[in-house]
């Protein structure tokens, strides 16, 4: 069977998910949920592995860097190396896939999570390889220039057992998380 990934990403009404490089909004328990849907595994002996683009990690401020407790793979055709053992540079996502399924990484890792930005976000949801989105809809229109593509009629909205269904309120802000699952 072929390798599969998900997708995870916050969007505001308009779909944007970004300003200057940075978010447009801070929450902290939407970044707790980030965290804790590329982090957890099933088996305690696996990680996960976050997929991003390099203006992504370039984001990360350098105190989070790398994401802790997950392989983070930059997609770069500028980058050659990262100074973090828990950091590898593939040159695009059908490329990155392709080794992470094999030995050295494939005994490690459990989990694939593309985590942005728009331009892979926009390859990923296109692809075969892509599973579920998993949307954190945030109910506000942000000023933004980075957005998140529109997510594609293949995919059906669609229950997970770790995801809360409930709207959640945060700095006057309410948000809603959502799972979008790519049909056969």
């Amino acid at each position: 069977m072929p390798p599969k990934f998900n997708v995870i990403v916050a969007a505001c009404e308009n779909n944007g998910i970004g300003i200057k490089g940075d978010l447009p909004w801070r929450l902290k328990n939407e970044m707790a949920y980030f965290t804790k849907m590329t982090s957890q595994t099933t088996n305690p002996e696996k990680k996960n592995a976050v997929i991003m683009g390099r203006k992504t990690w370039e984001s990360i401020p350098p105190k989070f860097k790398p994401l802790k407790g997950r392989l983070n793979v930059v997609l770069s055709k500028t980058l050659k190396e990262t100074n973090y053992e828990d950091a590898v540079i593939f040159d695009n996502l059908s490329n990155a896939m392709s080794q992470l399924i094999h030995p050295p990484y494939s005994n490690n890792i459990e989990n694939f999570w593309v985590i942005g930005g728009a331009s892979v976000y926009k390859e990923a949801v296109l692809s075969d390889m892509c599973h579920r989105i998993y949307l954190t809809q945030i109910n506000k229109c942000f000023d933004c220039d980075t957005f998140f593509p529109d997510i594609p009629s293949t995919f059906l909205q669609v229950s997970d057992k770790e995801v809360p269904d409930d709207v959640q309120e945060e700095k006057d802000l309410t948000y809603q998380f959502k799972v979008f699952e790519k049909s056969s």
